[in-house]
């Protein structure tokens, strides 16, 4: 009902980091060069998943849509780069309103201090709409859906029943997508520290979504709960089980107290709330992978 196969978890990882670097993305506010780091990310572990799969044991369609993928995120990547010069609208609007509110306190200071009331600060020009066109959002689509695509068929290829053994990879493939993407988004931070806290929180509220989602389809029979009650034996007498539960319990707690974080004000808040995606990043991946392991051949 599921299996752990190397091709299958890399395209997973790439599929989830695709689809969730499009929801960041397509509000136009993170700087071009976050976009980048995903698309490469995307490249590396789709590429990986096809060696892998033709080493360990390939899944045609699964290889075929991986390599696909790879070929999208790298269209998407080659336009973005070509038209860097554009920027995002988003990242512009902040730094518009903030000249605007400079400006705005300047003329007051004029008309304080001068008399003058003509409103005009010498040199200030209004913003223009004219310029190279942005890169299009929807174009990062192509790439988790042909993942998706791959992922249906490793998902029929592990073993029956059919539909929870493709919830359980595409689910999977969401899970371990968007942590990934929520921690890579904290450390982005650094390079853009203007950033609103709001496309960080998103994440973080996804996987909190994501998880309730993840653990019905690792207990829906036959599942984890076997495991925990030992009528499957993990072969360790039942400590991979526990631990299993730990890693589950442990992730929904991080993305709360990442929630609570977000909202400090101060900008260590947003470098606190990183070094919890750390961890929720293990803990989640121990939650998929772990499962995996135990039920594969189940």
């Amino acid at each position: 009902m599921i299996s752990l196969d190397a091709g299958t978890v890399l395209l997973q990882w790439a599929t989830g980091i695709a689809l969730f670097g499009w929801v960041t993305t397509r509000r136009r506010q993170v700087g071009i060069g976050y976009g980048w780091l995903l698309r490469g990310t995307v490249i590396a572990l789709a590429a990986l998943g096809v060696v892998c799969g033709q080493v360990l044991g390939p899944v045609p369609v699964r290889d075929v849509s991986a390599v696909l993928m790879a070929v999208a995120a790298t269209v998407a990547l080659a336009v973005s780069v070509v038209r860097r010069k554009a920027g995002v609208a988003g990242e512009r609007a902040v730094k518009d309103r903030r000249a605007e509110r400079v400006a705005a306190m300047v003329r007051q200071g004029d008309t304080a201090g001068q008399g003058d009331t003509t409103g005009v600060v010498e040199g200030e020009a209004p913003p223009s709409d004219d310029g190279p066109a942005e890169f299009p959002p929807a174009l990062d689509l192509a790439a988790p859906v042909l993942g998706a695509v791959g992922l249906v068929a490793a998902g029929l290829a592990a073993g029956g029943p059919d539909l929870l053994a493709v919830a359980r990879t595409l689910v999977g493939a969401a899970f371990l997508g968007v942590v990934t993407d929520a921690m890579l988004l904290g450390h982005w931070y650094l390079v853009q520290p203007k950033l609103g806290r709001g496309p960080l929180g998103e994440l973080n509220g996804w996987l909190a979504k994501l998880w309730p989602v993840e653990m019905a389809v690792l207990l829906w029979p036959t599942g984890m709960f076997s495991v925990l009650s030992g009528a499957i034996d993990d072969s360790y007498g039942g400590i991979l089980g526990w631990f299993w539960a730990a890693c589950a319990i442990t992730t929904l707690i991080l993305t709360f107290v990442t929630r609570a974080a977000l909202k400090e004000r101060a900008y260590s808040a947003v470098m606190a709330a990183t070094g919890l995606l750390y961890l929720a990043i293990l803990t989640a991946f121990g939650t998929d992978l772990v499962a995996r392991a135990i039920l594969a051949g189940v």
